[in-house]
């Protein structure tokens, strides 16, 4: 049987947790300087990213992933339909419906953004840390994967 951790481990997992989730904030805000999808709000980056994930979708179907009402949803999907990130065909199987998905230049702006963001880490991995932080960096990594599988 696991004993429960003492008030002091407690506080040190607390005082990591903190400074897990300020750093990888900080992370994330600077990894999407150097992306293209700084214009598009977080709703929209979800939308694009769960098409991408799952493929076409309606509307409604995709208001009910994302936990939000028709009305909502489209709302964020007439703006990414106006910069021509977003398309609607007839549902084959239902002509009545309208599936949603990605265009070609959402696809390459999506490409050419990660590829930004990848190549602004790996070039900062490489500036900033010796092979032998790079080394304790992968072990950190594969804990945080851990920390993150369900």
């Amino acid at each position: 049987m696991k004993e429960a951790p003492s008030g002091t481990e407690k506080e040190f997992a607390s005082r990591l947790a903190t400074e897990m989730r300020t750093t990888l904030g900080h992370l994330k805000r600077k990894l999407r300087q150097h992306s293209e999808q700084h214009e598009l709000t977080s709703s929209q980056i979800s939308v694009i990213l769960r098409l991408e994930k799952d493929g076409p979708a309606t509307v409604s179907n995709l208001a009910r992933s994302e936990r939000m009402r028709p009305q909502s949803m489209s709302a964020v999907i007439t703006p990414l339909q106006e910069m021509g990130l977003v398309a609607g065909s007839a549902d084959p199987k239902d002509g009545r419906k309208t599936l949603m998905s990605l265009t070609k230049a959402c696809r390459k702006k999506i490409d050419s953004g990660r590829a930004a963001r990848q190549d602004w880490l790996a070039q900062e991995i490489q500036q900033k840390f010796s092979l032998q932080e790079q080394k304790r960096l992968s072990s950190a990594i594969q804990l945080l994967t851990r920390l993150t599988q369900d």
